[in-house]
């Protein structure tokens, strides 16, 4: 007697345009990670005076920066959480209205300050749609094809990065910098056109009672954490109350929402996934990795513009071997995997970064631009060969009815591990730059010296000031105490890289989930099925 086969999980209906929704999805993941890349080109031209910009201080750019990832960390589990409970597609569909809305406003913006305000609406927005997007693909694809899927959500990643700089060096050399926002507009109503039509309707069909309590844990925790760390990078100073306060008030209400968590029947997070080692070591290479990243990221830029004196065009051109590596490598590290298991395939990866980070400890200001070209294609590869095997092996560490929740930590401790990147070694960069200036700004009068030795951005904008090209002589110290304070930073970005090595090495899956090792289920966790609305 022949036994019928089992049923597929996903209906016929959403599965036969599972790869048109998930198109869909890259494009909502390109809007979101394309305002960030964009907006580095875009820093020097926002802090030139009004007319051409808004006279942004060095402050005001962290903070038009910071205020979006801010926002953003706070409120990922929250919109994770809310999705699963109220469904996924009207969370990615709401956030990228809001989104769109948000950066017409900040193209409009007429000072630093609502700059800063509407780049944290913007961050409502991401929150939303972020989570949202990996969530729904997990329920459009079957288990099998979810490495390609992520693969390819992944390297949308690089894409964005890669059109980022280019298009805001386009967009900054022919029009005004409010364009860099604007641009985002029209993507944006062509992706919630497009989610309306094609994206199905998901939720968990059984999200328990509701958990009031611990979401205003969660936010608070995460918001005064974030908050801490980069009030502790804009002082350059981890011993200040500003700083340290908002900190230990962060960690504490984290640490209240954990012991909370453990003690209610229908916990908003369910503390016991991080006993799954393979989620855990996860999360912490994907915190590892961007912390080392965003530090590279944030003096790269000044790096090109300021000390090689290249166009905000080129610029973002030197930037395309980076984000062109991930896209290419990206959706194919699955074939790695098969072959190497996930342990060495993510240790591999972030090896590769570790060694692009070393090469920006020997950079000078006269090293051939070829070198840098090399380096962002090492550390794009390394990068593609370590976020989609993790990924994978977040999600499928979870039941799949809380993918939702999944990939919201997974995106917070992406966020975490970059608003830490960005704020101790951008603090890192201003303290070793300020010592390094401290014997060439005696030459300044005493009122100057402060801001001069604020940025390398503020010593070239004091010494244009000064008449006659006396100021001049302030260039050629500012470029040298810079580049040593990148020497510093890129060190540690290495140091960090390594550890991440030895996490992915030690403590993840040796083989992959399509070989029968860990991570193709939470363990005690029985495939769940998924729930689906006809589309």
């Amino acid at each position: 007697m022949t036994t019928a086969a089992a049923p597929p999980r996903v209906p016929e209906a959403i599965h036969r345009r599972r790869w048109a929704i998930l198109w869909t999805l890259v494009l909502a993941l390109l809007v979101v990670v394309l305002d960030s890349s964009i907006l580095n080109v875009a820093m020097k031209t926002i802090a030139t005076p009004a007319p051409i910009g808004l006279g942004a201080t060095q402050s005001d750019l962290e903070w038009a920066i910071n205020s979006y990832t801010l926002v953003f960390a706070g409120l990922l589990f929250t919109s994770g959480l809310l999705g699963d409970r109220f469904g996924r597609k009207r969370a990615l569909v709401s956030g990228m209205v809001v989104f769109g809305a948000a950066s017409l406003l900040c193209s409009l913006s007429d000072s630093p300050g609502q700059l800063i305000g509407y780049r944290g609406l913007m961050g409502v927005g991401a929150a939303l749609a972020m989570p949202a997007t990996l969530a729904i693909l997990m329920n459009v694809f079957e288990r099998e094809e979810q490495p390609k899927a992520i693969g390819i959500w992944a390297g949308a990643v690089g894409l964005a990065i890669a059109i980022g700089p280019i298009t805001g060096g386009v967009l900054i050399e022919h029009f005004w910098w409010g364009s860099v926002f604007l641009i985002n507009v029209p993507i944006a109503v062509v992706a919630v056109v497009a989610m309306a039509i094609l994206v199905p309707e998901s939720k968990d069909p059984n999200p328990g009672a509701m958990d009031p309590v611990g979401v205003l844990l969660s936010i608070v925790g995460l918001v005064a954490l974030v908050y801490g760390v980069i009030k502790s990078g804009e002082l350059a100073d981890f011993t200040a109350f500003a700083a340290w306060g908002p900190t230990a008030l962060g960690v504490l209400a984290l640490a209240a929402f954990v012991v909370y968590e453990r003690r209610i029947p229908f916990p908003a997070l369910d503390v016991s996934w991080f006993r799954n080692k393979v989620f855990s070591a996860s999360v912490a290479v994907v915190g590892v990795i961007f912390f080392a990243l965003m530090g590279v990221s944030f003096f790269g830029v000044f790096y090109i513009q300021s000390v090689r004196g290249y166009s905000a065009l080129q610029s973002g051109l030197l930037m395309l071997p980076l984000a062109v590596a991930q896209l290419l490598f990206a959706p194919r590290a699955r074939l790695v995997v098969e072959r190497f298991g996930v342990a060495a395939t993510a240790a591999g990866g972030m090896l590769l970064v570790a060694v692009g980070l070393a090469g920006y400890v020997v950079m000078t200001a006269t090293t051939p631009i070829w070198v840098l070209i090399v380096l962002g294609l090492v550390m794009g590869a390394g990068m593609a060969h370590v976020m989609p095997p993790v990924t994978v092996a977040i999600m499928s560490s979870l039941p799949r009815e809380k993918a939702g929740a999944g990939s919201a930590l997974n995106n917070t401790f992406r966020q975490i591990g970059g608003s830490l990147g960005v704020a101790v070694l951008g603090a890192l960069l201003s303290i070793v730059y300020r010592d390094g200036m401290t014997d060439t700004l005696t030459r300044l009068p005493e009122n100057l010296r402060e801001k001069a030795g604020e940025s390398l951005e503020s010593t070239r904008a004091i010494a244009d000031a000064i008449p006659e090209g006396k100021g001049q002589a302030l260039i050629a110290p500012a470029n040298d105490a810079f580049i040593h304070a990148m020497h510093v930073v890129a060190s540690v970005s290495v140091g960090i890289s390594l550890v991440g090595v030895l996490v992915a090495w030690f403590l993840l899956p040796r083989r992959s989930a399509a070989q029968g090792g860990p991570g193709g289920k939470a363990p005690g966790q029985p495939d769940q099925t998924r729930e689906a609305a006809a589309a």
